[in-house]
């Protein structure tokens, strides 16, 4: 074979080392015996309108029937961390305010859904599920507040007795743990944002997160792809180089559940009774 043969052929071989070990995990957490016996009620075991999302009565409702419990945070103006899905409260709370802008003080002025529940604190959140299931809990990252989001809610969880694992979409959250707390179980959420019209990010980036490209620098113990999009050929060889635990989000029906743990996932599901 001629030396230019040679070299043509070392391109795309030396392409394809490079993208597997660009998806590299980190692999057998201590937490796992622990998180993989259980089911996570996506944002608690709600039932709209009457039991909102990412509620106390939504948590209450997942620790009753013996499940853990999946749920986002964001840090507000004052340090505090509010329990809610979107920045802007206008879907949740019909306020067309952001979380971020907002202090502990605030938050009574605001009911979930036109419900009694109101938007509860991460410290409330702990103390109900401490000791008996465990949490995701997902950080919500807004502008440049990365640090100070990660150290807010890492200093919580320093002092917490029950099991748990942090993710989110965005990379930086989950390099900050690897850095700065590598005993806490982290992960990296990801869908196939390429097909996600909506999605407020430029092509390479979405080309980047779709296929795991930042697991080099983040070193997830898991994934956490949705589940529909499962089929992502960069989850699948990942899965089969680095068998990080895979979670898949968010399953609305028992065929769907049952798919997933025959795969050997975790599950997050909503809105039905996976012991029905």
């Amino acid at each position: 074979m001629k030396k230019a043969e040679k070299t043509l052929l070392a391109v795309p071989a030396a392409l394809a080392a490079g993208w597997c070990l660009l998806l590299r995990c980190r692999r057998d957490h201590e937490a796992w015996p622990v998180l993989k016996r259980f089911r996570y009620a996506h944002r608690g075991y709600h039932d709209k309108p009457a039991i909102p999302e990412n509620s106390m009565a939504a948590f209450r409702r997942a620790v009753e029937r013996g499940w853990g419990a999946e749920l986002d945070v964001h840090l507000m103006a004052d340090g505090n961390l509010a329990v809610i899905h979107d920045s802007s409260l206008l879907r949740t709370a019909g306020a067309d305010v952001q979380i971020e802008n907002l202090t502990r003080d605030d938050l009574p002025r605001y009911r979930l859904e036109e419900s009694d529940e109101h938007i509860p604190l991460l410290q409330e959140v702990l103390e109900l599920f401490e000791g008996k299931t465990p949490l995701i809990i997902e950080l919500k990252t807004a502008g440049d507040n990365v640090d100070a989001l990660c150290r807010a809610v890492a200093q919580m969880l320093d002092g917490y007795t029950g099991d748990f694992c942090i993710e989110s979409f965005d990379p930086r959250v989950v390099r900050w743990f690897r850095e700065n707390r590598p005993r806490v179980c982290r992960g990296q959420l990801a869908e196939n944002f390429l097909a996600d019209k909506g999605a407020a990010l430029p092509g390479y980036q979405k080309f980047a997160l779709t296929n795991l490209l930042t697991n080099a620098l983040t070193r997830p113990d898991f994934i956490a792809y949705r589940f529909e999009d499962r089929s992502s050929p960069s989850l699948r060889l990942c899965r089969a180089l680095w068998k990080p635990v895979e979670v898949s989000w968010t399953l609305r029906s028992k065929a769907q559940l049952e798919a997933a743990e025959q795969a050997g996932n975790l599950c997050i599901f909503e809105q039905f009774d996976p012991e029905a």
